[in-house]
């Protein structure tokens, strides 16, 4: 089956599938048109079709734009996702709407976006500069900057700004109103959020997570009602846990996860598992409720792949088959 021919969308909890990009964009409009819940090629979750480029262009001039649900605290961004192994995500933004990133997320802009960049979270209760060295500090004990970057419509038409991944893997948009308001992901994942969403960390209250979970005892905590973007690496996957569930997974695969889930880790066990099984000596623990998601290609382990196969180290160039060794690639011009 071509991939172009591996499309689904999802009515009443049910899933149907699989059709051509064709076939989906004439079943659009009647099962749902921009808000239908639609997967296929490039797609790491369920997501509206309205958020899918293929998609959205031709329902969206027939559909209203969503109204702002009562009390809602964050933008209602709209965004879309492109690519596959190396994503980026467009964000458009009506005017007066507000994004917030990561520095040195971001990959392009229209003339109408405004760049400004900010000391801590751009969307916590302000209060003064001693609640703004509050919000950078907790930022440098996640390993991120203390600086953030907002991006601002201040034309009167919509305008757009795209961010793209980090490393080879999949973004992922988290609609923090379907998941309680809260999430606590690694570090390192999030990419971009709407106006709104407040970016925390997350303590380890368990000394062993802090010490021999992969991710440390601070983790990031996002809060809002709005749209959240994360990256990880590989391909990611979403699994919940009903109460009293487990799943053991290598700690670094670990990307984001509810409130709800208990995460503790333990040993692997067998003096064999622990010299030879190459996992390392731990492994994590979650237990349900609650939602999880996960990812192949933890960039930890990339890392050091390309670290083991950088001839610097004295390690790599094996795989290359030369007979020579060394004096080959000196011959060569290629021993730097």
């Amino acid at each position: 089956m071509a991939e172009n021919d591996n499309w689904f969308y999802a009515k009443d909890g049910k899933s149907f599938g699989p059709m051509s990009l064709e076939e989906l964009r004439r079943t659009l409009p009647s099962v749902g048109g921009d808000k239908a819940l639609v997967f296929g090629p490039g797609i790491a979750d369920w997501i509206e079709a309205r958020h899918v480029g293929v998609l959205s262009a031709s329902s969206r001039a027939a559909v209203n734009p969503p109204t702002l649900p009562t009390g809602r605290r964050s933008d209602e961004i709209d965004y879309e996702l492109f690519g596959a192994e190396m994503q980026f995500v467009e964000v458009t933004l009506d005017p007066g709407e507000v994004v917030i990133a990561e520095a040195g997320a971001m990959m392009y802009m229209t003339p109408g976006i405004q760049m400004e960049t900010v000391f801590g979270d751009p969307s916590a209760p302000s209060g003064g500069f001693l609640s703004k060295v509050a919000a950078a500090g907790k930022r440098v004990l996640t390993g991120e900057s203390l600086f953030m970057t907002t991006f601002k419509n201040i034309a009167s038409g919509r305008e757009i700004v795209a961010f793209a991944a980090p490393y080879p893997g999949k973004i992922l948009p988290m609609h923090l109103e379907q998941l309680g308001g809260e999430l606590i992901c690694q570090k390192d994942s999030f990419i971009c959020a709407a106006r709104g969403i407040q970016i925390g960390i997350a303590f380890q209250k368990r000394f062993g997570v802090g010490l021999f979970g992969g991710e440390g005892f601070i983790m990031q905590r996002l809060t809002g009602d709005g749209i959240a973007l994360v990256h990880a690496g590989g391909t990611m996957m979403r699994r919940t846990l009903a109460a009293g569930e487990t799943l053991r997974l290598d700690t670094g695969c670990l990307v984001a996860m509810t409130p709800g889930v208990d995460y503790d880790i333990q040993m692997v066990g067998g003096i064999k598992n622990t010299l030879f099984g190459g996992e390392g000596l731990f492994l994590a623990t979650l237990t349900g409720p609650g939602e999880v998601w996960f990812q192949s290609l933890p960039f930890s382990r990339l890392a050091g792949r390309i670290v083991a196969a950088a001839p610097q180290t004295g390690r790599g160039g094996k795989e290359e088959g030369s007979v020579l060794g060394s004096l080959g690639r000196l011959l060569d011009g290629d021993n730097r």
